[in-house]
């Protein structure tokens, strides 16, 4: 048997060319969007993430602003670079680069950034409309998961899903979202009594801890389709939380690292920014008739 693989290179090529179409768009009239990227680091994953970030944003057209706080930086100073941000015309969307500074509570950072602003779902009054299951800017991977699984035409509703993982930047926001497309979902983790027990039962597997190779053979089955949100840098290169090479023959279909859920993320924030931005375009038009 050999799995379904589910690429996420070709998925985030299509949705690239789509966002391209409507940075020009917005451009024309004058309205190119600006993306803030405020990042507290200077060296390390946080600051390659933001210039891939500025990159991926440069090459859809948009305008990627590098917001540099100081890693001691008082919560008011953060408090008050990030309000200018939101008072911005120029600004569509903020993106918060994590983690931010042991002394600042990321809640209350993210709380900081306007909600129409939030691409990256940061801010807790988008996490309470998902919840709801209102319209929100959702975490980037959250959303990622969401269009792999439409791409490939896998249907949710009333499938079995079990999440491996709650934090609030993946795990959570996934199975709310997935929850919301009709998905019978669990959500396993470090508490929960024995992971594998769940997991064998998913149709849907996400797995979204940081911990290579903690999916393998005996967590799956023949029909699961697995959806690989790990990311770790290993001596032997990126790998994700599942065991590719063993679950591989296993399962119906996979998503493989790198080059699954990864490149679909960053267009997925990019994409919510152009939507930003094209809203931000429908409430100014009114005082420019």
């Amino acid at each position: 048997m050999s799995a379904r693989i589910l690429e996420g290179r070709s998925i985030a090529a299509r949705i690239r060319e789509d966002l391209t179409r409507r940075v020009a768009a917005l451009a024309a009239s004058g309205r190119t969007p600006g993306i803030a990227i405020v990042r507290f680091a200077d060296t390390g994953p946080e600051v390659a993430y933001a210039q891939s970030l500025a990159r991926a944003a440069s090459a859809i057209g948009a305008a990627p602003r590098d917001v540099r706080l100081a890693d001691d930086v008082h919560l008011t100073d953060a408090a008050a670079a990030i309000a200018a941000l939101n008072a911005d015309l120029a600004i569509a969307g903020i993106v918060v680069i994590y983690p931010v500074p042991a002394h600042l509570d990321p809640d209350v950072v993210g709380a900081l950034v306007d909600p129409a602003k939030d691409v990256d779902g940061a801010s807790p009054v988008n996490a309470d409309r998902l919840a709801r299951a209102e319209e929100a800017f959702v975490p980037a991977t959250a959303v990622a998961v969401d269009e792999i699984l439409r791409a490939y035409a896998i249907p949710v509703q009333d499938r079995r899903v079990v999440v491996v993982g709650r934090s609030k930047v993946v795990g959570e926001p996934t199975a709310a979202l997935l929850a919301n497309h009709g998905g019978l979902v669990t959500v396993a983790h470090s508490e929960t009594a024995d992971v594998a027990a769940e997991t064998i039962q998913a149709e849907i597997l996400v797995v979204a801890v940081g911990k290579p190779g903690l999916i393998g053979p005996s967590h799956v089955n023949p029909d699961a389709v697995v959806i690989d949100c790990g990311i770790n840098v290993t001596d032997d290169g990126v790998v994700g939380d599942v065991d590719f090479d063993r679950v591989e023959p296993l399962v119906a279909a996979i998503t493989p690292v790198p080059g699954g859920v990864g490149p679909v993320t960053t267009v997925m924030l990019l994409g919510q920014a152009v939507t930003a931005a094209e809203r931000q375009v429908q409430q100014l038009s009114p005082t420019q008739d």
